[in-house]
């Protein structure tokens, strides 16, 4: 399954909704040496991004003649840098003046593409003043959109019928024998166990500083969304002395453990799912009801008839868990909560189109059946980057998050007993749990935290800013991420100054969407 965000989306798919993120980092080695020479001085063959695109979407927006699509070619495996590659795809936007360096950007995931996020919101970067004086360039981490080897376990159409590994708290895989066929199904759809097992984020750190290097900046802009504030810390923990300015927009908190982490997010959607339940109270015909204290029961009981009989919508039976990714992709922006009461409503009389058009706007499916999110690369980085968990603690995990996130509490995701995705993964990860140690040297790097943001909580964008020694931006509102997307003067104007001059804000600095 190929795959890009979709457009004006922040994040990742629902293994990211609840697994987005939260990787050890260790420092990647340094690209250097007489090993890597061969991936150094590349030039770049820009040219028109027709032949880029691997889905119906994304040819659509990569045919604005504006943009330009260029590759750039890394060791598959730096431990054996003259052994076989791997592309990465770059798309860009030239700067409108004279070109000053390159910002690059990741929009989170993993999953999510860089391409497509930055050909998606072309008219939005053409009137910034950042696009003036630096070329706009996204990227594909490995595995992800337009770049090669894909990474692929499950086809679209099996995604489309429910039977790929379905993620509730966790992924529902209840024996060994099931996380064993995953990791086998992986392997011979991504093209062998080398192209699998290379994918973690460490690999896509030193990809980064190729590119740096291709695109011929001294120094790396760059900006980062949700799992991309990761990519972007980790960068700076590896090179600090090549950092010219970074961006961490959705911060992920680098003091907690994988399971703290992961019990955090849950806590952050239940909040959000609150929240609307009160909003939702304020209507006297509200499909939650007018006391928003049993907000959780009520939905339980709209959704629980739908584990034994799914209904249809568009020729599609829509699961129980379908309604919870669509659920949790609406609870992503305040804007979006009227759009999950209407389709609650809708669902509590039978229909379920609108509930199916949320989650399939969530994992980024495009109407001709192409899911434009990369599933399979998020649990393809996650297995590489997270530590393993044994049954019992992976089951232990479900029951907590049960308890934290009482809306997900239903035993069809709670009450079994769990295997992790990655048990039978084929290499150990590559990182270690605890991750973004001290940093000497750093250039002043800036965080931007929405308080009421539900999968990256604020106190983590605290703590980001913390271990990094950057500038800190609080951002008012309830919704994943600020930067360009969210409609705020305010945010866009104090981060512009940052990526365009290094001004940093002053301490305390606050700004609302």
């Amino acid at each position: 399954m190929r795959s890009r965000p979709r457009p004006l989306r922040f994040t990742s798919g629902l293994a990211a909704a609840a697994t987005l993120l939260l990787v050890g980092c260790t420092p990647a080695s340094p690209v250097s040496g007489p090993d890597l020479g061969a991936y150094l001085g590349q030039e770049l063959d820009w040219s028109g991004c027709a032949d880029t695109a691997t889905s119906a979407a994304d040819a659509e927006l990569f045919a604005n003649p504006a943009l330009e699509c260029a590759s750039v070619e890394v060791p598959l495996d730096y431990d054996n840098p003259k052994g076989d590659t791997a592309h990465i795809a770059l798309l860009r936007l030239p700067a409108s003046g004279a070109a000053e360096g390159s910002v690059l950007i990741d929009p989170g995931g993993p999953g999510g593409s860089g391409t497509s996020l930055v050909a998606a919101t072309v008219s939005l970067w053409q009137a910034n003043p950042v696009a003036e004086r630096f070329d706009i360039v996204g990227f594909d981490p490995r595995g992800t959109g337009s770049s090669t080897p894909a990474l692929d376990c499950y086809t679209d159409q099996e995604y489309d019928a429910g039977s790929a590994a379905r993620f509730g708290v966790v992924h529902d895989i209840t024996s060994a024998e099931q996380a064993a066929e995953l990791a086998q199904r992986c392997a011979d759809g991504s093209g062998g166990v080398a192209n699998l097992v290379n994918a973690g984020s460490t690999n896509v750190v030193r990809d980064m500083d190729i590119l740096r290097e291709a695109l011929g900046d001294d120094r790396l802009t760059y900006l980062g969304y949700s799992y991309g504030s990761e990519l972007g810390a980790m960068y700076a923990a590896s090179y600090p002395e090549k950092v010219r300015a970074i961006v961490l927009d959705g911060a992920v908190a680098p003091d907690l453990t994988a399971r703290e982490f992961r019990l955090s997010q849950f806590a952050g959607l239940q909040a959000r799912f609150d929240d609307l339940a009160a909003f939702c109270a304020e209507s006297p015909d509200c499909v939650l009801g007018t006391d928003p204290t049993v907000a959780n029961d009520r939905l339980h009981q709209i959704v629980e008839p739908l584990v034994e009989t799914p209904p249809t919508a568009d020729g599609r039976a829509v699961s129980v868990w379908d309604v919870y990714i669509g659920i949790s992709g609406g609870l992503y922006a305040e804007a979006k909560w009227p759009d999950v009461i209407a389709a609650l409503t809708a669902l509590e009389a039978g229909r379920a189109e609108e509930m199916l058009a949320l989650r399939d706007t969530f994992y980024g499916r495009a109407a001709d059946g192409v899911y434009t999110l990369d599933l399979d690369t998020n649990i393809a980085v996650r297995c590489m980057d997270w530590p393993r968990r044994t049954p019992e603690e992976h089951t232990a995990l479900a029951r907590e998050i049960g308890n934290v996130a009482p809306m997900f509490d239903l035993d069809v995701f709670t009450a079994g007993d769990y295997h992790s995705e990655c048990e039978a993964w084929p290499a150990p990860p590559t990182r270690e749990e605890a991750w973004l140690t001290d940093i000497d040297d750093l250039p002043a790097t800036l965080v931007v935290s929405v308080t009421g943001d539900p999968v990256t909580p604020h106190e983590g964008g605290i703590a980001m800013a913390d271990a990094l020694g950057a500038s800190l931006l609080t951002v008012e509102g309830k919704q994943h991420g600020a930067y360009l997307l969210g409609g705020s003067e305010c945010v866009d104007d104090v981060v512009d100054a940052y990526l365009l001059d290094l001004e940093t804000p002053p301490t305390g600095a606050r700004c609302s969407l």
